[in-house]
């Protein structure tokens, strides 16, 4: 408490003299969240911005994380680290090569067979006897005759002079080489982003631990902060691989009982779908669907019957939704210690922010997160409120 001039305690001087005291805290805690939530617009704005730079990085580390174990067991057979960086990706892409070959006569005989399966649809329809309306068919019958007495009404308040010609607008088909060319340069853009991931991973495996020195070197001069780094940058890499595993093991999961079950049902192209199945179910959410779709498309241009086709789709979404919400939230939870709330609003941001790939990356990068937030002292409440 303040004392006033005869020297007698006074408690409303105390109260006066912490006022300004009061004061600047709440305006330095005003700048301090003004400034943050500036930050965090303006970074969301340049990894938007970024993107054609920042999403090719990220996907060719995630790629040289899961390659690294077999550059490094050639490395440690006196293999110079360049050349066994350059084996391993020609052996991948002549094997991804060699498994598109019959997959691709797969796809040709899917191709094949829909002109055929849509003149027997039209057909059927035209053979099929008329049945009673409904209450769709009626409400459209009803909408096109209000719209043809609206016509006639103007064609009389209008009449068509003499000598000059009506004009009807005729829709044209769709044509594919037109389509193409269109987009011929975002396929050009795409294609060119792919050859910047395979030359960024091969250089990122050739250099090997090169910038995991530099990092912990940056990070001194005390040992104690350099064996820090060092520890989070191990634990950066095991994260990673371990996600990358649980994806195989969710792929191969979703690909055989596809495959397998599609046999049973005498779904023609079983592989073809057991592999797309496989490869979609890495996307969460968006892959499962589309293949959904399309498992149903094509069971019901084969059977042409519309609750086979339900039965075949159903079993694929079946099979995506084992793996997408039992085997794959519980093989996550074993390596890492993310919560599924935290895990569901990152695949909606990065999903939101980069697309389909952004879903694939999503978990990673919050998992990177999650162990930078574990070991900075400063960012613990951060890593608290990310965990389980």
């Amino acid at each position: 408490m303040a004392r006033d001039e005869q020297g007698k305690l006074n408690p409303n001087n105390a109260d006066d003299n912490q006022k300004p005291v009061k004061a600047l805290i709440e305006a330095v805690n005003i700048r301090s969240m003004s400034l943050v939530v500036l930050t965090s617009i303006a970074s969301l704005y340049f990894i938007s911005w970024a993107q054609a730079v920042l999403l090719p990085l990220i996907v060719a580390v995630l790629i040289s994380y899961a390659l690294d174990p077999l550059v490094s067991t050639l490395d440690r057979l006196r293999i110079p680290r360049p050349l066994s960086a350059a084996i391993i990706l020609i052996l991948l892409l002549s094997a991804v090569a060699a498994a598109s070959i019959p997959l691709q006569r797969e796809a040709m005989a899917i191709l094949d067979k829909i002109p055929l399966a849509i003149n027997e649809f039209q057909r059927n329809e035209a053979q099929s006897p008329k049945h009673e309306e409904g209450i769709i068919e009626k409400a459209q019958a009803a909408a096109k005759k209000i719209e043809e007495s609206a016509a006639k009404g103007q064609s009389d308040d209008h009449p068509a002079h003499q000598g000059i010609t009506a004009v009807r607008v005729v829709d044209k088909p769709m044509d594919v080489e037109d389509y193409v060319l269109r987009n011929s340069p975002a396929a050009l853009v795409m294609i060119s982003q792919l050859f910047s991931v395979l030359l960024l991973v091969y250089f990122i495996l050739a250099v090997g631990p090169l910038y995991k020195r530099k990092i912990v070197k940056i990070s001194g001069p005390s040992f104690g902060r350099m064996r820090k780094a060092a520890r989070i940058m191990n634990d950066f890499h095991h994260q990673v691989r371990r996600f990358l595993f649980v994806m195989l093991l969710g792929a191969l999961f979703v690909g055989l009982l596809t495959w397998l079950a599609f046999i049973a049902l005498g779904v023609e192209q079983a592989m073809l779908w057991g592999v797309v199945a496989g490869v979609a179910s890495a996307v969460p959410y968006l892959g499962p669907f589309l293949v959904f779709l399309g498992t149903g498309i094509a069971a019901f241009i084969q059977f042409g019957q519309l609750d086979t086709a339900i039965v075949v789709a159903g079993i694929s979404l079946a099979i995506t939704s084992i793996q997408g919400y039992l085997l794959t939230p519980w093989l996550t939870s074993q390596v890492s210690s993310l919560n599924p709330v935290v895990i569901f609003i990152g695949l909606l941001f990065w999903g939101w922010l980069w697309g389909p790939v952004g879903l694939i990356i999503a978990t990673p990068i919050l998992m990177i997160i999650k162990s930078l937030c574990d070991h900075v002292v400063n960012l613990r409440p951060v890593g608290e409120l990310l965990g389980k």
